[in-house]
């Protein structure tokens, strides 16, 4: 059985670059295609009843009687409560002692 010599080639940092280049300015558009679809708001954000727990340090009780007093905003989804983020940023905007 006889061996063929196959010749190794090293690319060059160039080749590299024109390999990557399309990949990176694909990545750029959509990067940017996702920015400008989150500035148009078509991506809402929502927070559940743990995240509210969790970032605010809120009780279960003090959210249940934010939502019934009509302080806190929501949607519910079945047995789940939805609070749209943009909504709570725009509360806490609102009550800042620094308007």
């Amino acid at each position: 059985m006889e061996y063929q010599k196959e010749e190794l080639r090293i690319p060059t940092v160039r080749n590299i670059q024109m390999l990557l280049e399309p990949i990176y300015e694909r990545l750029s558009n959509i990067e940017a295609s996702l920015k400008n679809q989150k500035e148009k708001g078509k991506t809402k954000g929502y927070y559940r009843n743990e995240d509210l727990k969790t970032i605010f340090g809120l009780s279960p009780n003090t959210i249940a009687k934010y939502r019934e007093t009509g302080i806190l905003p929501f949607t519910k989804l079945g047995g789940v409560h939805l609070y749209e983020v943009s909504l709570i940023e725009a509360i806490l905007r609102n009550n800042s002692i620094f308007n």
